[in-house]
Order: structure tokens, then sequence, then C-alpha cells
């Protein structure tokens, strides 16, 4: 396992307006609406999707895609068929696949050149190592998880991990130690056995929505930004 290292980044105060963008997710389930977030300086750009139960625009994927793009980083979000046609259940899991690898596609030919990472929060992350296990996502170098579900609450398990070792690239998990969708005494263990292709930043106190009771002593921001600081930490690592 790749340890972090301290890298304090000083971010600029400047809002980066989101341009909307679609593409097709898979000819059964039509277009879907995307949001690019890319700063001029821009040196990478991140395709980021969303959780199982809430799109592109929820308060935690605006906040982190403004905490990156001050950070250099670009970001691609996108919707699920289901969350782009206003229902709650998810696609079943070869949708959810192929719409990983059409919003790769549809990125990349927005990205002008900029090397590519890809993940999401929680269902958006594991689907992107799914796709990429099954065979290579193109051009992407890593993938991050912001929360990654190592099994359902209250059951306990590794089996969603048992692909990660073919997804082929680095691998970031940035975790709170108060996830209950991934208790630390089972997610350690599976990143060492990754050995160097994965990184654990554990972000103190958070919950798997990486928020944090007041009584720590830090708000959501806080979290955002060690989120933000943390990922821009890996890709400067992996990146000349």
């Amino acid at each position: 396992m790749v340890e972090m290292t301290e890298h304090k980044i000083e971010p600029t105060e400047h809002k980066i307006e989101p341009t909307e963008h679609s593409f097709e997710a898979t000819q059964s389930s039509g277009v879907v609406s995307a949001l690019l977030t890319c700063p001029d300086n821009a040196n990478c750009l991140l395709v980021l999707g969303h959780g199982a139960g809430a799109g592109m625009r929820h308060a935690f994927m605006e906040a982190l895609a403004g905490r990156l793009a001050t950070r250099r980083i670009g970001t691609f979000r996108y919707q699920f068929p289901y969350m782009e046609q206003g229902r709650r259940r998810p696609d079943f899991q070869p949708i959810l696949l192929k719409t990983v690898r059409s919003a790769v596609s549809a990125a990349s030919a927005l990205s002008n050149g900029l090397p590519l990472f890809a993940g999401g929060k929680s269902m958006g992350g594991r689907m992107t190592s799914l796709a990429a296990a099954k065979g290579p996502l193109a051009d992407v170098r890593g993938i991050i998880f912001f929360g990654f579900p190592l099994h359902p609450a209250q059951k306990p398990g590794v089996e969603r991990g048992d692909h990660l070792r073919a997804a082929g690239v680095p691998l970031l998990f940035l975790q709170g130690t108060r996830d209950k969708l991934a208790r630390l005494d089972l997610l350690e263990p599976l990143c060492q056995d990754l050995a160097h292709s994965a990184t654990l930043h554990m972000v103190e106190g958070a919950d798997h929505g990486f928020h944090v009771l007041k009584r720590s002593g830090r708000k959501d921001d806080d979290v955002q930004d060690e989120l933000a600081d943390a990922t821009r930490t890996w890709i400067d690592g992996l990146t000349p």
C-alpha cells in the first residue's frame, strides 16, 4: 500500500462555472447529461460518477468539483440513465458499466489531451473499477474512490473488492473512519494485498457521505478540502 505524503496545496479562489454537455450512455438507455468543470490551468481531467442515491448536481458533487478545480483538476460529472430519467432504482450493472465507458469516451473528446482519471462517489467509483476490470478504460491513468462501498451496512464482507486487482491501474481510496459501508479492519488488509497499486487515505471522523460530527471540531468544508488535497497529491505522484 502506498502511503500518502503531506503536501499542502494553495488553491485559487476563482470559481469555475461548469458547461453542460450530453452523450449517449447506451443505445437502449439513450442520452444523459454531463457537466464539465475545467479551469484554464487544469493539468488533468477526472471523470466523476455519482452515488446511488443522488445525481451529479448533489451538494457533495458540486462542492467537490469546485474544490478540485481550484487545485487544477478538471471534472466531467455525468448522470447514470436511471437518475437522468428520474427513477430511484439504479440501472442493471451492464448499463451502469457501459455508461462509465461512454462517459470516459465523451470526456476524452473534451479533454484537449489532458491526462484522464476516473472514479466517483460510492457506486460511481465502484462501477468505474468494475468496468476497468472487464477491459481497460481508454487513456485512464488511475481510479479514485470517494468512499468505496465495500459492503452493505451491517453486512461486512470483502466480495465487492474481488475485482480490484484486475482494474489494472493505480487506485486511490478516500475513506471516512466512520464509514459504515467499509469497515477499516476489512478495507486496510484489502489495500495492503493490492500492494503498490492501492493508496488508502483515511479521513478522520467522516462517515460515508463525508460528514463529520460537530464535536470533532471540524466542518464538512474541512473534509472537502482534505479530499481535494489528497487527490491532488496522489495525482502529482503519478504524473510528471
